[in-house]
């Protein structure tokens, strides 16, 4: 039941962004700016999407690069699913906290405001904790070498893009970024 329930969340995940993203394009908003500063970004779909395919292969069976798995536990893959949970939530805090200053990259041409309210008090970059910890999540479910290696590749690649979407928020906000940064943490 935990693998088709952490399967679930990956759905709800994509459909929380995708909709967000759709109904603020229909209020004129441009929420896409993935790859517009660096092509190597259009490097990560192929990726993502084997990450998906790889949780939907291990929850329903499907033909799948590895079925080895590191331990089987009903209640660590609960905890996992717990976890996955907890990281939606964070992202759909993330993403009514933004308002309409959500971007899915970095948005050179109309930058918003700077977000300090809601989860944005606990952490700089909500999304990509929410992300991270429903990746872990994932792992606690299909506790897999893949996973694993996702993880990692996960976490340097969110700290890639916080440290460019940082530079880019001291050049745009400077002293009011600055002041931010002394009263919140980085991620946690």
């Amino acid at each position: 039941m935990q693998r088709n329930l952490a399967a679930l969340t990956i759905l709800l995940l994509i459909g929380t962004v995708v909709s967000r993203a759709v109904m603020m394009k229909r209020r004129g908003i441009e929420v896409m700016h993935f790859g517009k500063l660096d092509k190597t970004d259009y490097f990560i779909p192929p990726f993502v999407l084997f990450y998906f395919y790889t949780i939907f292969a291990a929850a329903f069976n499907f033909p799948i690069l590895s079925k080895q798995v590191f331990f089987q536990s009903e209640s660590i893959a609960w905890a996992g699913l717990i976890f996955c949970l907890g990281g939606l939530l964070i992202l759909i805090w993330s993403i009514i906290s933004f308002g309409d200053s959500f971007r899915v990259g970095i948005d050179t041409g109309q930058p918003a405001e700077l977000i300090t309210i809601g989860v944005f008090t606990i952490s700089r970059n909500p999304i990509y904790v929410g992300f991270w910890f429903f990746m872990l999540g994932q792992f606690l479910v299909f506790p897999n070498w893949i996973l694993l290696i996702y993880i990692g590749a996960a976490t340097w690649l969110f700290h890639r893009q916080v440290l460019r979407e940082e530079e880019f928020l001291m050049d745009h906000f400077g002293e009011e970024f600055t002041a931010y940064c002394k009263q919140v943490r980085r991620y946690l």
